[in-house]
């Protein structure tokens, strides 16, 4: 299992909720070969989802190509102080994580 992900959200001027999502994720392409010339099969995020209230306010698609480690950073209209965010990603490898943030 992959380790959390660091997650905030703030609620800003205009009811806009900023959230910063850094996802701990190998992000291997497929195309690297190890130190003995074998090729490193490809592992990284394929699908993120994130809810608020029970309603999907991003869906997005990741690749190969994305970095390790990736941070992804997004905004919606609604929240307010208190309120969870719920970030979902699953792999090419079947794994799956999700985590949650309180907007403040």
């Amino acid at each position: 299992m992959a380790d959390p992900m660091r997650i905030r959200a703030q609620l800003k001027d205009g009811g806009v909720t900023e959230v910063r999502v850094l996802m701990a994720h190998v992000m291997e392409t497929g195309q690297r070969k190890d130190g003995a010339g074998n090729t490193v099969p490809a592992h990284h995020i394929q699908g993120i989802t994130a809810t608020w209230n029970g309603k999907p306010v991003l869906a997005a698609q990741f690749g190969p190509s994305v970095s390790q480690n990736p941070v992804l950073n997004f905004s919606f209209k609604g929240g307010a102080k208190g309120e969870k965010v719920i970030i979902t990603w699953t792999d090419n490898k079947g794994d799956k994580r999700t985590d949650e943030a309180t907007i403040s």
